[in-house]
Order: C-alpha cells, then sequence, then structure tokens
C-alpha cells in the first residue's frame, strides 16, 4: 500500500504534535516494511530525516505550489496522489485537504483535542474560528477519524456530532529514547552542560494558562523553607509565562525555578532542540509534575513512565488515562494538593519506588508497536491488502 501523510508537524513542530507524528511514521516503516510511506512536506527542513528506505519525502513542484506551500498542504496537494499512487491518505494533526473525497482516496485523521472547543478564551478568536472549520470539516469529510484517548473521542462525539462508528481509539506512544537507560556518566555529562541541581523536579510542556505552571510555583512558595527543592521548566511561552515570572519574583523563587530552555547551553545545543538530551534530564528528576487542566493525552506523562520517574498530575480531562493509577492525581488548581504530593515523592522512597514500578507497568500499554499496529488496523479497514 502506498500511504500518504500530511507531514507538516513532523518535519517542523519540535513538541506534541511533531513527536507524535515522527514516532508514529517512524514505528509504521519499520513494523509495516511492505508498505511505503509518502511524507507531504510543504516546506524543505532539516529537523526531522526519515530513516527508512521506505519513507519518501514529497515537496511541492512549480512555482505555484513553492510560493504558496499552506495553500499546496491544505488543498493542491491532492493533485499529487495519482502522481504517487497514493491509496490512503492521513492527516497526522486535525486536517486534511479541503476536496480530498473527490479523489477516491480514503482519508483519515488524527484528532489529539478539541481545546478550542472547551477553552475558547484561551486563544484568539480568528484562531478559534481557523480551528472550528479545519477540525470540522477534518471530522466530516474523513473516512475515519483516530482519537488519541477516550476523552478526545467523547469530545469529538460532542462538538462535531460524529458517530462512535467512525472514530477509534489509537493511543500514542512517544519517542524509545526515553524507556533506554542512560548510563552514568551521560546523565553527568548532561547536568554539568546545563548546570542541574542534584535533585529537582520537571515540568515539560509549553508555558500557557490551560499547562498551569503557575498552580505548581504556588506550591513551591507553599513548601518554601521545608523543602526548597528547584523545579527544571523546559518549555516556552509569552503573556502567561510573564505571569508566572511576575509571581516567581514576588515570592522570592527565582533561585528555585530554573527555565532552562532560556539557558545559553540549551539555545546552542541540537541536542536540546530535537529532545535527544531530554531522556537523560527525566531520568534524573524526582517527579514529573504536570498539572495540566485540559489534555488530548499528556505526551510528557508518559515520556515519564518510561523514564522510570514518578508522575504527579491532573484528575481530569485524558490525564488519569495517560498516567494511570500508580501516579498522584490531584485536582489541577490544588496548590495545597500539589505541594503535599510534591513532598510525598521527594521524602517516601517506598512510595516513590512503587510509583515507578505501577508506572512502568501502565507505560506497556503504549508502545510503539501497539500505537502502530492499532492504525494500521484502521488502515486496512479501509483498503484491505
Amino acid at each position: 500500500m502506498n500511504i500518504g501523510y500530511d507531514a507538516k508537524r513532523a518535519f517542523h513542530n519540535g513538541t506534541g504534535l511533531g513527536h507524535y507524528s515522527r514516532t508514529l511514521l517512524n514505528s509504521l516503516a519499520l513494523q509495516y516494511p511492505e508498505h511505503d510511506y509518502f511524507l507531504f512536506n510543504p516546506k524543505a527542513s532539516s529537523f526531522y530525516r526519515p530513516p527508512y528506505e521506505n519513507m519518501h519525502t514529497v515537496l511541492p513542484k512549480g512555482f505555484w505550489s513553492k510560493k504558496f506551500s499552506g495553500a499546496w498542504r491544505s488543498r493542491w496537494v491532492k493533485n499529487d496522489f495519482r502522481q504517487f499512487g497514493i491509496q490512503l491518505y492521513h492527516g497526522l494533526s486535525h486536517e486534511i485537504p479541503f476536496g480530498v473525497r473527490s479523489t477516491g482516496v480514503p482519508a483519515v485523521v488524527t484528532m489529539h483535542d478539541l481545546i478550542h472547543e472547551r477553552y475558547p478564551e484561551q486563544y484568539p478568536k480568528i484562531d478559534v474560528k481557523i480551528y472550528q472549520k479545519k477540525f470540522s470539516y477534518a471530522c466530516t469529510h474523513s473516512h475515519h477519524i483516530i482519537a488519541i484517548s477516550e476523552q478526545t473521542k467523547k469530545d469529538v462525539m460532542e462538538f462535531y456530532g460524529i458517530s462512535a462508528n467512525k472514530i477509534t481509539v489509537c493511543y500514542q506512544s512517544c519517542n524509545p529514547m526515553f524507556a533506554q537507560k542512560i548510563s552514568t556518566d551521560e546523565k553527568k555529562r548532561i547536568k554539568q552542560l546545563y548546570g542541574l541541581p542534584d535533585r529537582f523536579f520537571l515540568y515539560v510542556g509549553s508555558i500557557i494558562e490551560r499547562k498551569n505552571l503557575y498552580t505548581i510555583c504556588e506550591a513551591l512558595y507553599q513548601q518554601k523553607g521545608k523543602m526548597n527543592l528547584p523545579l527544571v521548566v523546559i518549555g516556552e511561552g509569552g503573556a502567561y509565562k510573564e505571569k508566572v515570572k511576575t509571581y516567581i519574583r514576588e515570592k522570592g523563587l527565582e533561585e528555585q525555578v530554573i527555565f532552562l530552555s532560556e539557558s545559553s547551553a540549551a539555545k546552542q545545543n541540537q541536542d536540546f532542540k530535537n529532545a535527544r538530551d531530554f531522556p537523560a534530564i527525566y531520568q534524573m528528576a524526582l517527579a514529573m509534575i504536570y498539572p495540566s487542566v485540559f489534555e488530548g493525552f499528556g505526551i510528557p506523562v508518559l515520556e515519564a513512565l518510561w523514564s522510570r520517574i514518578p508522575v504527579i498530575t491532573s484528575n481530569v480531562s485524558c490525564l488519569p488515562e495517560a498516567a494511570g493509577t500508580g501516579s498522584l492525581l490531584i485536582h489541577p488548581m490544588d496548590a495545597t494538593a500539589m505541594a503535599s504530593a510534591m513532598e510525598l515523592v521527594a521524602r517516601d522512597q517506598d512510595k516513590r519506588m512503587q510509583m515507578i514500578d505501577d508506572g512502568w507497568h501502565h507505560a506497556h500499554q503504549f508502545t510503539n508497536e501497539k500505537c502502530a499496529a492499532a492504525v494500521m488496523e484502521v488502515y486496512q479497514k479501509l483498503v484491505p491488502c
């Protein structure tokens, strides 16, 4: 089978959508080498290089397609299907080309979340309108929908009126590098390179209101004078990040909250930008703290479980699905509960080890092999081999 993909995120996105795309594409190509995978990429990039011979990068050709690569991706790309013998097309991040049904090629779309529908106030109004148009079109006109969690499946049904029969939950996986134990020497090198403290909590994700870094800082302040353990933050943000920084300054937490992405080492190091150094950083952390108010899945939680560190996360949205019963699940806005969870993980070694063991077993529900197999099963129902 010749399978085409909207691979923009794979080639250009360093956060969740990009990680999902790259991990799934690599897993499919490795696990099902009898197929060919055509990655439609609107613009050349050195960020990601497909590692297998059965993966083919397709760039826009012709003056207008190159000049208006966004239009090529969202509309004109379907004109290239015949040239490459595409038998199925998969939009990896909420979108399919407009008019794709006219090609006769079955289209699948992965829906990660509908956060703009639940929390529209967190987005510019114009962005909400654009997302609503693209996402609803993809759900309505695709032949099948892959949801990355039961929560996302419910949201697609609720907001867009899609039948449950058209949606399959295929849990995502994460880069297998997180499951590999990092050597003591390598962790020492990474620790020195980034100036990491001996013991620290970890937060990974965009610094936006929904991800809720502010409440972690409130919990740190509650613990001030008791533990004073630092928090390492990996991620970027805008206005909300400045709000968090203002609180940090007001409460005297400047030395305790480390914005690692701002460091010169992080900015200059390609292995930080492409996350290759992340497994070592994860594996040195006391715990991952991820108190998001709402997620489609929450891939840093899964990365932490595979890294064999405890997880403190929210008891809402899909996060209990991702984290499992072995993690500490708290209300995301309850700073006191968060502070207590942090203290428990830091002081109770038996509890910490039990959480690590439970998390490791839970993570095996989300292997690359299981994810790829679930997605391939969807494909084969649409294009029987």
